[in-house]
């Protein structure tokens, strides 16, 4: 069986995400290609979008997001992903169980006693009017019946797992503040989400191949760490047949699609900037192909990485100083030719979010 280096493993992941080469395609397909976009942040999608894509513009976000075809709701790792609205519907019923699990495990003390399916049927009774609804007031409402839970808790019950919910614009629109106003899915889109098949998971399957082909190769930890569900074992038996098996630096085996690319591991990587929770990061249970173990945690932490060589190199933000300005952290020493080309790379940045100046940190001893 081959054995790939990080190194080949950091090109294969840096090509499926559209972060090698910029993408010449659509925002739609891109979104589809990538399995959906961490969006917990609402304006981060855009740094990731416009890092991944050639000329994008933020309008085309927007009036996708207007039109209903791309939808801002929770899914994978019980955090809101901005998906195609074909995937919401056929992924939502599919993480319900994670989705109830997670938030009955978060708040195990206050929902003790609570019925899950008589929140369910409350939810749609409130929301049968056809009025969206912030997480805050929905929670309220249902606390007048179960008043020793709290708003809070069953908020998010109510919005995370009961009934399948999107949040809807200005949410998540270029440059838009404001609170989170959700509906029920089917009130959005006009119809309901996918039921589970009786035999089989064709979901299942399905969600296995369009994994690799964003993310391969990559192993079935991988793909628990990205999509949060335990029970894809059945769905990856289903599959295996079709792909290739590969094995890492540590003996462990990665699968992947047969004609996925997997660029040679010399091949050049440019710089790159992501956003906060990027999925190129968070996407695998073993991030070392694209970040060092001592950094692994930042993107838990909301941090943005910069990629140099294909790896996190360093950390920016957008800080007001004087006006606003993206400041750059290296997380290791930078040459003289690394901080030119982080330079570059941070003026285009710059010029997409509106700030005026780049300043980058002395690099650590």
């Amino acid at each position: 069986m081959t054995r790939l280096s990080v190194r080949a493993l950091n090109r294969a992941a840096l090509a499926r995400q559209f972060l090698l080469d910029r993408a010449d395609v659509s925002v739609a397909a891109a979104v589809a290609h990538l399995g959906g976009v961490q969006a917990q942040e609402p304006q981060e999608p855009f740094v990731g979008l416009w890092s991944r894509l050639r000329g994008f513009d933020p309008a085309d976000l927007d009036r996708l997001l207007v039109a209903k075809e791309l939808v801002r709701t929770v899914l994978m790792r019980r955090t809101v992903h901005l998906v195609t609205a074909a995937d919401a519907l056929a992924w939502r019923a599919r993480h319900q169980a994670l989705l109830r699990q997670r938030v009955y495990g978060a708040y195990r003390a206050e929902l003790a006693g609570v019925d899950p399916d008589e929140v369910t049927a409350a939810v749609e009774e409130l929301c049968a009017d056809g009025a969206a609804r912030t997480m805050p007031e929905i929670g309220r409402v249902l606390a007048e019946r179960w008043p020793d839970a709290g708003f809070r808790p069953l908020g998010e019950l109510a919005v995370a797992a009961a009934v399948p919910m999107v949040q809807i614009p200005p949410r998540g629109l270029w440059q838009q503040t404001g609170g989170a106003l959700t509906l029920p899915m089917a009130t959005w889109l006009g119809t309901r989400p996918t039921p589970l098949a009786a035999d089989g998971d064709p979901v299942g399957e399905a969600m296995v191949r369009r994994y690799l082909a964003a993310y391969g190769p990559a192993s079935t930890a991988d793909l628990r760490a990205w999509s949060g569900l335990a029970g894809l074992p059945a769905a990856v038996a289903a599959v295996r047949p079709e792909l290739v098996s590969f094995t890492d630096e540590r003996g462990r085996e990665l699968l992947d699609l047969p004609d996925a690319p997997r660029p040679h591991e010399d091949t050049p990587a440019p710089v790159r900037f992501l956003p906060a929770f990027d999925n190129a990061i968070l996407g695998y249970d073993d991030r070392s192909r694209i970040v060092d173990d001592a950094h692994k945690g930042l993107s838990v932490a909301g941090d943005r990485a910069v990629l140099l060589d294909g790896r996190v190199a360093a950390l920016w933000t957008v800080r007001p100083v004087r006006s606003l300005t993206l400041e750059v952290t290296p997380l290791r020493r930078f040459t003289r030719a690394d901080s030119a080309e982080v330079g570059e790379e941070a003026r285009g940045v710059a010029d997409f979010l509106g700030a005026t100046g780049v300043r980058i940190l002395r690099s650590p001893a």
